[in-house]
């Protein structure tokens, strides 16, 4: 499992990487070996806002349809149009292929996200 240092995870298997006023978005290498083969992504559209914790996009696997959920509020100013034509993309490296850019909402509350220590500790007890 693959975890990267300098994000922040959710509890949801949600990964954000915060750089200044942005952050990327997508689900973590546990989600997407979870969920399986990636078959179909639902990306928001570019100017929607969210509040922290709103499900903001859809994955769909083989398996299931998942819900993921935003780890940071803000608005989302890109989207990675590559998933419309391969979201197994995710599969093949979840933390290159992100979801959403967001432009955060003021400052980015992470209190209640892990770190890659915790996370993988996180997985590791689940």
């Amino acid at each position: 499992m693959k975890i990267v240092e300098g994000n922040f995870y959710s509890k949801d298997h949600e990964w954000v990487k915060i750089d200044g006023k942005e952050a990327f978005v997508g689900i973590s290498d546990h989600a997407q070996d979870s969920l399986g083969d990636i078959v179909y992504v639902e990306l928001p559209d570019v100017g929607d806002e969210f509040d922290k914790g709103e499900a903001f996009a859809v994955v769909e696997s083989t398996k299931a349809a998942s819900d993921v959920y935003l780890p940071v509020a803000g608005k989302v100013v890109e989207v990675n149009e590559a998933l419309d034509d391969a979201p197994e993309l995710i599969n093949e490296d979840a933390f290159a292929n992100w979801i959403a850019k967001i432009e955060l909402s003021g400052d980015a509350d992470t209190s209640d996200l892990m770190d890659a220590a915790a996370y993988k500790e996180f997985c590791e007890n689940e």
